[in-house]
């Protein structure tokens, strides 16, 4: 069952379709979407029956019509807990899109629910699923300085949150498994410039282990750009997350001179990497864990840690905002 048939609720539909028709043992049973006048369309696209609420197809699933194992949930973030806390005390595994809730009480809420049905809770963190990311974890050796940046042009989907929810989060996620260390300062600025929130936003973090990420996110940028670049003992490395790319750089471990050939003392490394569409990768990956009762790649708990971090920042930028006096931004 896909719950919103939005614009992001669509791929998910997309791909649970093409899954089905490729053979994979997944049927497409239901669709929830709470606008009504996209309903009878949606019946016809998709030949599947299409419910308004989550309620009412819950209520034919009992006599199973529907029948119903798994679900994603594709809603606007504020409605993401009402959506899965119902999935899951209905003993149905959940994929729930980013961020996992808005606030940590809800995320909290989740995790009980999850563990008290013996449920699968898996957030959408797709680039988990990047395959430039899973390539690069073979070569990890102790990052300690992260560069990130996540820019888009402006878009009115997911105006219910701000960059750092919407899109920094992705990467908060991403570093945080990869850095594998505690938080240890924040230091942030973000500014309100075509919505009432947040629209751009510069992050400094420092980690215990002595690790700085740099991030900025935008959302009313002119180019779409999506990298994250870090150095580790005598390698630099980069990701491209649109191009699915990933370059090593393996610096000499002797004292460079100013007659050192550059073109020969630098060890230039792209490992070969199979494209794939992450979102498909990630759905996928849920369905595994489904029929496995394994631990999701992206769990309830890592997607709780992405947003805890990311709720920190924010109120760092409020911070930051007040103490500037930036309130003259805001519309």
């Amino acid at each position: 069952m896909v719950c919103g048939a939005g614009a992001f609720g669509l791929n998910h539909l997309r791909i649970i379709r093409d899954l089905e028709r490729s053979g994979s043992p997944i049927h497409l049973a239901a669709i929830v979407e709470s606008n009504p006048d996209r309903v009878a369309a949606l019946q016809a696209e998709w030949n599947v029956p299409v419910y308004q609420s989550i309620e009412s197809c819950l209520h034919d699933r009992e006599s199973d019509r529907p029948s119903i194992q798994a679900a994603s949930v594709c809603v606007p973030t504020i409605a993401h807990f009402s959506a899965t806390s119902a999935l899951l005390q209905a003993g149905i595994d959940v994929l729930v899109e980013k961020p996992i809730t808005p606030t940590l009480e809800e995320a909290d809420k989740l995790l009980e629910l999850a563990q008290a049905h013996g449920r699968i809770l898996q957030v959408g963190h797709l680039e988990r699923f990047n395959p430039a990311v899973t390539a690069v974890y073979p070569f990890l050796n102790g990052p300690m300085f992260f560069e990130v940046h996540r820019l888009s042009v402006f878009s009115p989907r997911s105006l219910d949150v701000d960059v750092v929810l919407d899109l920094m989060i992705h990467d908060l996620d991403i570093v945080l498994t990869l850095a594998q260390s505690p938080v240890a300062s924040i230091h942030a600025v973000g500014l309100p410039i075509l919505s009432p929130k947040v629209d751009i936003a510069n992050v400094r973090i420092e980690f215990a282990s002595g690790c700085v990420a740099n991030f900025t996110a935008s959302r009313v940028s002119t180019e779409r750009v999506r990298k994250v670049r870090f150095f580790q003992p005598h390698q630099y490395v980069s990701i491209d997350y649109a191009r699915q790319d990933l370059l090593l750089i393996d610096v000499p471990t002797k004292e460079l001179t100013p007659s050192t050939d550059l073109s020969s003392a630098l060890k230039i490394q792209k490992p070969p990497i199979t494209q794939a569409e992450p979102l498909r990768l990630e759905i996928e990956s849920f369905l595994d864990s489904v029929r496995t009762r394994q631990r999701p790649i992206v769990s309830g708990e890592d997607g709780r840690a992405a947003l805890a971090l990311a709720l920190e920042i924010n109120q760092a930028i409020a911070t930051h905002s007040t103490r500037a006096g930036l309130d003259r931004y805001r519309q």
